[in-house]
């Protein structure tokens, strides 16, 4: 059952990346969840370079005492304020193989509401 559901993800995952592809004036904002935090990344696929990054493990974010709905907010606000400082202002968002929804979209609508657009 995990394999099949690791499978189709990743299946879901490499369709996704033949489409979205970040360069230097709109880079990739790339999500990844797992059962306890979540990560989010800005990269620039053309340098591969990663420009960006916060997660919920991050010393500086305090996530105590919340919901991961509340947590994957916090890692949104906190990536958009660091695209901000290094001067990025759209990006191209790479939902990662998981759905838009829960956690994934509260990251994405965290981000839009500090400032990003995609």
């Amino acid at each position: 059952m995990a394999f099949d559901k690791i499978k189709r993800r990743q299946t879901i995952k490499f369709r996704i990346r033949n489409k979205v592809f970040g360069t230097e004036m709109r880079p990739r904002l790339s999500v990844f969840r797992s059962n306890k935090h979540i990560f989010a990344q800005i990269i620039n696929d053309v340098d591969r370079v990663t420009i960006a990054s916060a997660s919920t493990t991050d010393k500086n974010l305090d996530t105590k005492n919340l919901t991961k709905v509340e947590r994957a907010k916090k890692v949104g606000a906190k990536l958009a304020e660091a695209a901000k400082s290094v001067g990025i202002q759209q990006v191209v968002f790479d939902r990662g193989g998981y759905l838009y929804h829960g956690r994934v979209k509260a990251l994405g609508d965290a981000a839009r509401e500090s400032g990003l657009k995609f």
